[in-house]
C-alpha cells in the first residue's frame, strides 16, 4: 500500500476570499517543502481548508474510508474557531498530527500590519485547535517549530512512520505454528483483546501441515532458495544436508505465510511433530525480508518485529526478535542472542551459515547463521499484557562490539549497555514487567515508539539515561491506578 497524508488547513470566511486565497497558496508551499524534505518518507497531499463544519466533517469522513490516507496533518494557518471541528474530530478514525507551524519564521519590521496579523495567526490559532484536541481527549502527535527546520521535518517524518505502523497493525495476521512453551507466562496473553486493540488475527496452524508441505518442496524450489543463501551469506559448513533441510523449511513456512497473507509467525522447539530440525536459517532469512517472528510461541514480539520493521522500511540500521540471553557483570553489558533466530538485518559484516548441536529439544543440529551485531544507538521494546491493558516498555541501549571473541557460542549476537546502567536498567525492566523476548532496533527510537503507541492507545514506558529507579517505580503505580479505572 502506497501511503499518504492529509495536510488540513484550519481557517474561516471572516477575513476575507483574498486572505484564504493567500491561506492556500502558503499552504501548497509548506507541504511542497515538507514532501522535498529528506526526512519525510510517505507523500503529503494538501487536501482543503476547513472553514466551516460542514467542511471539517467531510474531509475527516473521507479521510476515514480512505485506505491510502495514513493519518491527518492539521495547522491553523488562521483563528480557526474550533466548535466546528468537534464533529468531525470526534469521529476522526485516522492518526491525527497538530503541527503548530508559522509560514514566516520572523516578524517583518515594516510589513507587519493589520492585514499581516490576520493572515498569520498560527500563534493563537493553534492554542484555540489545541484546545479542542484535549477537551476531546484526542490521542495526537504534536509537533512545533518552523516548517523549513530539518529536525522538525525529521519529527513528522517519524510520526508517519508510526501510522504506517498503525496502519500495518490494523491488518496483520500471525501464524502460530503450535502453541508457546509450557509453563511460560510472559508468552501468553489475551488474542482477542490484542485484535481489539492492534487488528491482529493471531491464529493456530498445525506443525503437520508444514512437515507434509516440507515434504512436497521441488528441486527447483530446492535450488532457488539455496541460490538465495549463496547471494547472502557466507557456508561454513560441509553439512549440506543440514543446510537443505532449512531451505526446504524456509520454503514451506513461506508458502503458508503467503497464503494467510501473513506477516508474522511463532513456533517452539517443544512442538516440531513431523520435522527434524527447529527453524533456524530459515527463520533468520525470512526476517530479513521484513517478517515478524516470535520464538518459543511468542506471538506478540512476532507482531511487534513485524510492525517495527515496517515503521522502519527503508532506514537501513535493523530490526530483530531478540533475547537477553546472559551479563557481563563485570563489563556492565547484556548478550543478546537466542538459540538460532536473530535476524541478519544486524549484522556487522556478512553473515556466516554454519552446522552445530543445539543443545535442547532432542532434534538434529540445525543450520544457522552467526555474526556479531553492530555498535550504535538502539533500542529494545517489549510488549506485555498486563490484565486489561497492553504495556510497550522500551528500554535506550548502546550496542557495543563484543569484549571477546566467544569462540565457542555459534550464534547471532549483540552486546550492549543499557541506559542508565546494566544495573538500574534491569531493575526498572523488572520492575515494569518487561518480558525476556524483546525487538532490537537500531531505526525505531523512543520518539518513534511512544508515537506508535499513543496511535495504539495503549501504555508507554521508557528507560532512559535518566530514568530513577524510585521515581519510575511510582510512575507505573500511578498509571496502574490510572489504567485500573479506565
Amino acid at each position: 500500500m502506497k501511503y499518504q497524508f492529509w495536510f488540513v488547513a484550519g481557517s474561516q470566511f471572516l477575513y476575507g476570499e483574498e486572505t484564504l486565497r493567500q491561506v492556500e497558496k502558503n499552504c501548497a508551499e509548506i507541504v511542497a517543502a515538507l514532501n522535498a524534505a529528506e526526512g519525510i518518507p510517505c507523500e503529503i497531499l494538501f487536501k482543503t481548508i476547513v472553514v466551516t463544519h460542514e467542511s471539517a466533517g467531510r474531509v475527516v469522513k473521507e479521510a476515514n474510508y480512505d485506505d491510502s490516507c495514513a493519518g491527518i496533518i492539521t495547522f491553523c494557518h488562521t483563528f480557526s474557531p474550533s466548535k466546528m471541528w468537534i464533529n468531525a474530530l470526534a469521529n476522526l478514525q485516522k492518526p491525527y498530527l497538530h503541527f503548530h507551524t508559522q509560514f514566516n519564521a520572523s516578524i517583518p519590521n515594516e510589513g507587519i500590519d493589520m492585514d499581516y496579523m490576520n493572515l498569520h495567526q498560527s500563534a493563537h490559532g493553534d492554542r484555540e485547535h489545541g484546545f479542542i484536541g484535549t477537551r476531546l481527549r484526542l490521542a495526537r502527535k504534536i509537533v512545533v517549530g518552523d516548517w523549513r527546520s530539518a529536525e522538525v521535518q525529521a519529527r513528522i517524518g517519524k510520526w508517519q512512520r508510526a501510522a504506517i505502523g498503525a496502519a500495518f497493525s490494523r491488518s496483520l495476521k500471525v501464524v502460530r505454528f503450535g502453541d508457546n512453551m509450557r509453563e511460560v507466562a510472559v508468552t501468553e496473553g489475551d488474542k482477542v483483546e490484542a485484535q481489539l486493540q492492534f487488528g491482529w488475527q493471531v491464529n493456530t496452524f498445525p506443525v503437520g501441515e508444514l512437515a507434509a508441505l516440507m515434504e512436497a518442496v521441488t528441486d527447483a524450489e530446492m535450488a532457488g532458495m539455496l541460490a538465495v543463501y549463496g547471494q547472502r551469506y557466507d557456508l561454513e559448513t560441509d553439512d549440506a544436508e543440514s543446510v537443505c533441510y532449512q531451505a526446504r523449511e524456509e520454503i514451506a513456512i513461506r508458502k503458508i505465510l503467503a497464503r494467510e497473507w501473513a506477516w508474522a509467525f511463532s513456533n517452539t522447539f517443544e512442538d516440531l511433530y513431523g520435522m527434524r530440525q527447529l527453524p533456524g536459517l530459515a527463520t533468520q532469512n525470512i526476517m530479513a525480508d521484513g517478517f515478524g517472528y516470535g520464538g518459543e510461541g511468542d506471538w506478540k514480539v512476532a507482531a511487534l518485529t513485524a510492525i517495527v520493521k515496517a515503521m522502519t522500511f527503508d532506514m537501513g540500521g535493523g530490526t530483530s526478535f531478540m533475547e537477553d540471553y546472559t551479563y557481563d557483570l563485570a563489563a556492565g553489558l547484556s548478550l543478546g542472542a537466542h538459540m538460532l533466530e536473530v535476524c541478519p538485518s544486524l549484522a556487522v559484516d556478512r553473515p556466516r551459515i554454519e552446522v552445530h548441536p543445539l543443545g535442547i529439544g532432542g532434534k538434529d543440529a540445525p543450520a544457522r547463521l552467526v555474526f556479531d551485531g553492530k555498535a550504535g544507538s538502539a533500542t529494545v521494546a517489549s510488549l506485555v499484557d498486563m490484565g486489561g491493558r497492553m504495556r510497550l516498555i522500551v528500554n535506550d541501549v548502546v550496542c557495543v562490539e563484543p569484549v571477546a571473541p566467544y569462540p565457542n557460542l555459534p550464534v547471532a549476537r549483540v552486546m550492549w549497555r543499557s541506559e542508565p546502567s546494566l544495573e538500574l536498567g534491569a531493575e526498572c525492566w523488572l520492575l515494569a514487567g518487561g518480558a525476556h523476548h524483546t525487538v532490537l532496533s537500531y531505526d525505531a527510537d523512543a520518539e518513534l515508539l511512544r508515537d506508535w503507541a499513543r496511535i495504539m492507545g495503549i501504555e508507554f514506558v521508557h528507560i532512559h539515561k535518566g530514568t530513577e529507579p524510585a521515581q519510575f517505580e511510582f510512575a507505573l503505580w500511578q498509571a496502574d491506578r490510572l489504567w485500573s479505572h479506565v
